[in-house]
């Protein structure tokens, strides 16, 4: 069985198969409308079949060519039961809209690469399921990926198609990065020139921040709310939340270029600033004004009715407190706020909006660094500088997504060689990823509770294409899907043998989906980039500080 994430049962009843043909129907109850339009718009594409309606129930008659979908309540959230038999057909059960939907997903593998192509290439031909029984359910509620659309832009359409990526390998959370230094990516109708201004830098740094290449071709783009509200409805039709970044305090030299008055303009002449045009952690912060404050408030009040999403990130990371310890606006705001340095000031930002968010139903999550000067209440963290903040929040009762750059950032390079693409930052094979482990053994089970799940971060510095967000992201990101959905054992005693053999099968239906990933053996010659003369793979990608010293 070549299934991935591996599911928790598998049972073969007899040989043989079901064969889907055209006479096949496809019948769902009240609940499981989604779907059934998935089924029959992808799936029956795909192979050329009409999957005609049928009546739910109608199996118990004696007709058996047909697909049937049902809830069962016996069943936990999320989990699925797919029985294939002579007698009854295929039957998915879910214990919810979800569960069914993912019973789907796998099926669509059982069907072979054909069932991932958008028009059949063997029309004609009926495709056979064998008999058998797939039970399985979710390790995690909280399985995501994060894209950085702000360093390179990705259009609509590439975001749609991300999406369905995930919802194949039963991830069901979308961290969406729209907001950074480079570029800002959200229309945001009371104040335009977020993008009008925040969203188009003049040229780009080609390579890490220590390359001295430029590509000196201006680079942006924007989602209008319309385009918002299809990404977020193509989400929810394939059981995805799209969690909404909006970076604060740092990480804000886009919004600040469109509106220099949010910046500390008694240390910088920041009508000067224009959206940053390279890598690395800006100084250019947010002022902790009341400007500030009720800019950012009118955002996220458009934003939420963009995002039913109950998270809402607002970064938090990577905040140079410079500014604020050079600027007297910035000392008496500290001294009006009575807290006692600038980490406490950046805590009471964060704890603003975690009260604002919390009293609009909402509940705010950011990077680990909101837990320097106190965490606010309701606020969860994503841990990314390791274990270490995680650990902390959730043993004082904070909820956590385990998301540590040492294991699942996946812009790193994939092996130790100077012929990566640009070869930065930790090396972490696929056997790295599968190996990574969401829950520190350390936890207690009450602390280990507060652990929703975990995700892969892909942040684009370095992938200025699809075909480069692809490869850096495939095929690790399905090494961490099988880490986020299935009951493995510990990582010492995973096989990653048998997920290598599994993967073979994958591959083929990668391909079908036109996904441009990383070969298993390594980079194919059109995958190297040379570096340009004088300069060695290294000046472009170099590693991160702190990084092993073997790469």
């Amino acid at each position: 069985m070549d299934l991935i994430p591996a599911p928790r049962l598998v049972a073969g009843s007899s040989e043989g198969g079901f064969l889907l043909d055209a006479g096949t129907t496809l019948r769902a109850v009240p609940g499981t409308g989604g779907t059934e339009r998935w089924l029959r718009s992808t799936l029956g594409a795909a192979l050329g079949l009409p999957l005609a309606p049928g009546e739910p129930g109608a199996t118990d008659s004696g007709d058996a060519n047909a697909v049937s979908l049902s809830l069962d309540t016996g069943l936990a959230a999320e989990a699925y039961r797919l029985e294939v038999t002579a007698e009854r057909g295929i039957e998915i059960r879910g214990g919810d809209a979800a569960g069914v939907f993912w019973g789907a997903q796998t099926l669509r593998q059982l069907l072979g690469p054909d069932a991932f192509r958008r028009a059949p290439v063997r029309p004609g031909v009926p495709h056979s399921v064998p008999y058998q029984v797939v039970e399985d359910r979710p390790r995690f509620g909280w399985r995501g990926m994060m894209l950085d659309v702000s360093r390179h832009f990705m259009d609509k359409d590439g975001v749609l198609r991300c999406l369905d990526l995930l919802a194949a390998h039963k991830l069901n959370v979308f961290h969406f990065h729209l907001t950074d230094d480079q570029g800002w990516r959200i229309e945001i109708r009371r104040h335009p020139r977020l993008t009008e201004v925040g969203s188009w830098r003049a040229r780009t740094k080609y390579g890490h921040r220590a390359s001295p290449l430029w590509d000196e071709k201006p680079h942006g783009g924007y989602y209008t709310q319309d385009d918002i509200r299809e990404i977020v409805a193509y989400a929810a039709e394939r059981h995805i939340t799209v969690v909404p970044e909006i970076d604060v305090p740092g990480h804000s030299q886009a919004a600040i270029a469109a509106y220099p008055e949010l910046g500390n303009t008694d240390v910088v002449d920041t009508a000067a600033l224009t959206v940053w045009d390279t890598w690395g952690v800006n100084p250019n912060v947010l002022a902790p004004s009341e400007t500030s404050v009720r800019f950012y408030e009118e955002v996220l009040e458009e934003v939420l009715e963009l995002f039913p999403s109950t998270f809402i990130h607002l970064g938090g990371d990577e905040c140079p407190k410079e500014q604020w310890k050079d600027s007297a606006a910035a000392q008496a705001r500290i001294e009006e706020l009575g807290v006692a340095n600038e980490d406490e000031l950046q805590s009471w930002f964060i704890r603003h909006f975690d009260r604002w968010l919390t009293a609009r139903g909402r509940r705010l999550i950011g990077w680990d660094e909101i837990l320097e000067g106190g965490l606010a209440p309701g606020a969860a963290v994503s841990s990314w500088r390791g274990y270490a903040a995680g650990i902390a929040a959730a043993e004082a009762g904070h909820d956590v997504v385990m998301c540590p750059e040492q294991q699942v950032y996946l812009d790193h390079r994939q092996d130790g060689g100077e012929h990566e693409p640009m070869p930065i930052g930790f090396v972490r094979t696929l056997e790295d990823v599968y190996r990574f482990e969401p829950v520190p053994p350390q936890l207690t089970p009450e602390a280990a509770a507060h652990v929703l799940g975990t995700q892969a971060n892909v942040w684009t510095e370095v992938m200025e294409s699809r075909d480069r967000v692809d490869y850096q992201t495939f095929p690790r990101l399905v090494a961490f899907a099988e880490v986020a959905w299935s009951a493995l054992p510990a990582p010492a005693e995973r096989d990653f043998a048998d997920f290598a053999r599994r993967m073979t099968a994958h591959y083929r239906r990668l391909d079908a989906f036109g996904v441009a990933y990383r070969p298993p053996g390594g980079p194919l010659p059109w995958q190297r980039r040379p570096a340009p003369a004088g300069l060695t793979a290294r000046d472009l990608g170099r590693p991160i500080e702190g990084a092993p010293p073997n790469v």
